[in-house]
């Protein structure tokens, strides 16, 4: 089975027209995105979009053999002018199976925002599910009887999508994720490969053709990843993006409560609402024992504070304990962490704060904790296939 995506943009397209923001203007060229339409072996089309005709045209193909329009979102604006080669738009009822001339299968997949799926089978069994933008598959009860060969669907939009499937079986580790419905709020260019590549997706130009049931190239998924920068730059958020399609994460907090703080309390708050409520949170610095068992992947939020926890521990911030003792036993605490790292069969995102480019502390105990800081970010760095640093909310690769 074939398909090809004869537009991958938002409703709107890419960029919006006479929109200033930055992501529209430097939507140009290969980043130019028409409102997303898919041709499935010339014969089915799912959503018709205005220049359907001459978008097939330009990507080898002809809308004179569709035998079936599809649509699968609300369109709010002025009507789309059917080209006379094609038969009327409809929309299949949700559960409801179409079968097509071209002997493909077409079922309804209920939605949990307007709009609605489509499941196509190939007549030789191969499968794709097409999602509408700003939605979800609702109703996923049980396992999938196998994975589909390729989703296509709003995976900056929707992420939770991709981890609901995950979550049934209906995405596996051999399954092709498309990006599509792409809109200025998603990141550009190489940012938004990276950010697809920690979902196990990817986007592809308009009029690029796929095979459905070809062996994938599926994107390699790091395993460890460390994520830093200052205070408020956006590093938190972007470790949480790198973890919202899966549907079991655990949270690791390292800060715990702070009785009587309203600031602590309040951060602690925006973190609980930005995450996906199907994530667990544990409040604990045992951080080791968590990397050493098996289990969903592990977000740790951050090394920052679990060192301030090891030096309250050992009592590191005295100089007469750091010479009696406490530097042997910060170090071998820290060996634990890096040595779970190293070691950890789990994915895992770590979180950690530079502290190294601002002001010299004040105090002995202030540059010694920025020093600690410094050397333990640096050897959980080592053991990371990925490191980024993010910098007023933009993500820097510097290792992966």
């Amino acid at each position: 089975m074939e398909l090809t995506l004869l537009g991958t943009g938002a409703p709107d397209g890419l960029p919006r027209p006479s929109c200033p923001c930055a992501a529209c203007a430097t939507a140009r060229g290969p980043w130019a995105r028409a409102a997303t339409a898919l041709l499935v072996d010339d014969a089915l089309l799912l959503d018709l979009t205005p220049g359907a005709v001459f978008a097939a045209a330009r990507a080898g193909h002809s809308l004179g053999a569709v035998r079936q329009v599809l649509l699968t979102h609300p369109h709010d604006g002025p009507a789309v002018e059917l080209p006379p080669m094609l038969p009327p738009a409809g929309r299949v009822p949700d559960g409801q199976v179409l079968t097509l001339i071209s002997g493909h299968r077409v079922r309804a997949v209920p939605m949990d925002a307007p709009g609605t799926g489509y499941e196509v089978s190939s007549p030789d069994g191969e499968r794709l599910l097409y999602l509408p933008p700003g939605a979800a598959p609702s109703g996923l009860d049980g396992r999938a009887e196998r994975p589909y060969d390729l989703v296509v669907c709003d995976v900056i939009g929707r992420p939770e999508a991709v981890a609901r499937l995950r979550a049934v079986g209906a995405v596996g580790p051999a399954t092709a994720v498309i990006a599509v419905h792409l809109d200025h709020d998603a990141p550009p260019g190489a940012a938004l490969e990276r950010r697809l590549a920690a979902a196990g997706a990817r986007a592809v130009p308009d009029g690029t053709t796929l095979v459905v049931g070809e062996y994938p190239v599926v994107p390699d998924v790091p395993r460890r990843v460390l994520v830093t920068g200052g205070a408020r730059s956006g590093k938190s958020l972007e470790a949480e993006q790198r973890l919202e399609t899966f549907p079991e994460v655990v949270y690791v907090a390292t800060g715990g409560r702070r009785e009587g703080d309203p600031e602590w309390a309040a951060r602690v708050g925006l973190h609980r609402e930005r995450r996906p409520g199907a994530w667990r949170t544990e409040e604990t610095c045992e951080v080791a024992e968590l990397l050493g068992a098996d289990g969903p992947p592990l977000l740790i939020d951050c090394l920052s504070l679990w060192l301030t926890d090891a030096m309250d521990r050992v009592d590191a911030w005295e100089d007469a304990r750091w010479r009696e003792g406490g530097e042997s036993a910060l170090r071998a605490r820290v060996a634990e962490l890096v040595g779970a790292v190293r070691g950890t069969r789990r994915q895992v995102v770590l979180v950690a704060n530079e502290v190294g480019s601002g002001v010299v502390p004040a105090t002995p105990a202030g540059r010694r904790f920025r020093d600690e800081l410094g050397r333990l970010n640096a050897a959980v760095a080592a053991e990371c296939e990925e490191v980024l640093l993010v910098v007023a909310g933009q993500a820097v690769v510097v290792r992966g």
